[in-house]
């Protein structure tokens, strides 16, 4: 565990090492070198959205601290696999590549995991089954271009949109409920913890022991030539493959959207 304050990261370190008694693993503050040679590097370090505060401001700020945080890691080991949490997190993990230089399916976000999640959670209440069982996801980009694929939603092999409890539910109250539930949070308690902590581990676990999970991240898609949050599959290699979901031609246009919004930051970052 890396932080720049050097006290935040021992009292941390020290908190979860309490909470690993009942297992092997060690919890320990190190130094950003060690942390450069992780098979897995998560990086969460991010400044918060000030009320006023445009969206490239804050990108900017964001972008000096991974900067700072990557190159401070050098050299990483060129097999390591880099995760992305801070937000905007697709954005941020294109400049995360950049700046790590590593391959593009070793670099990846928390995209619209958790999001995903949220989304089967709603789901799982109107149609009184599992979770596990609902084949639905997030997409785009994780905030303001994020939506929902119905159009493709499957629950034990039927559509989605063909079960009866799914009529006169309102699809796009249901996905803006989703997109805001971390903001009901923060309202509430001032920041979110388990469920992006859940994802991440999740995350984690796959990569570690490649268990080829498919999970709505931010991953580099060639054919939008960007990075954007969609079904892939995740292995010890990172990104192992692109699920390249059908789309119907309202859905596409949004991911059309949400590609060309997060370019447009991009080139006024530059």
């Amino acid at each position: 565990m890396v932080d720049i304050n050097q006290k935040v990261a021992e009292g941390q370190a020290l908190d979860l090492a309490d909470s690993q008694f009942l297992s092997s693993t060690k919890v320990r503050v190190g130094t950003y070198q060690e942390a450069g040679q992780a098979d897995i590097i998560v990086i969460t370090a991010g400044a918060n959205q000030r009320p006023g505060e445009t969206r490239l401001q804050l990108i900017a700020k964001n972008f000096n601290i991974l900067n700072s945080v990557i190159t401070s890691m050098a050299p990483i080991k060129p097999t390591a696999k880099i995760m992305l949490v801070a937000n905007p997190v697709d954005v941020l993990t294109h400049i995360a590549q950049k700046i790590s230089g590593l391959p593009k399916n070793q670099v990846f976000g928390s995209g619209t995991f958790l999001d995903s999640g949220r989304l089967r959670l709603e789901l799982s209440k109107i149609l009184g089954v599992s979770e596990p069982a609902i084949h639905c996801y997030a997409m785009g980009e994780h905030g303001d271009h994020q939506f929902v694929a119905w159009s493709s939603a499957r629950v034990g092999g039927v559509p989605l949109l063909d079960y009866p409890q799914m009529k006169g539910v309102d699809l796009d109250a249901l996905s803006h409920g989703v997109s805001r539930k971390a903001y009901e949070i923060i309202e509430r308690k001032g920041a979110t913890y388990y469920g992006i902590g859940a994802c991440v581990a999740s995350l984690c676990d796959t990569v570690l022991h490649d268990r080829r999970d498919i999970r709505s991240i931010s991953c580099y898609n060639e054919k939008y030539d960007s990075y954007v949050s969609m079904p892939a599959v995740v292995g010890s290699n990172g990104v192992e493959s692109i699920i390249d979901i059908q789309l119907n031609e309202t859905e596409q246009k949004k991911m059309d959207n949400a590609v060309a919004a997060m370019k447009s930051v991009l080139s006024e970052c530059n």
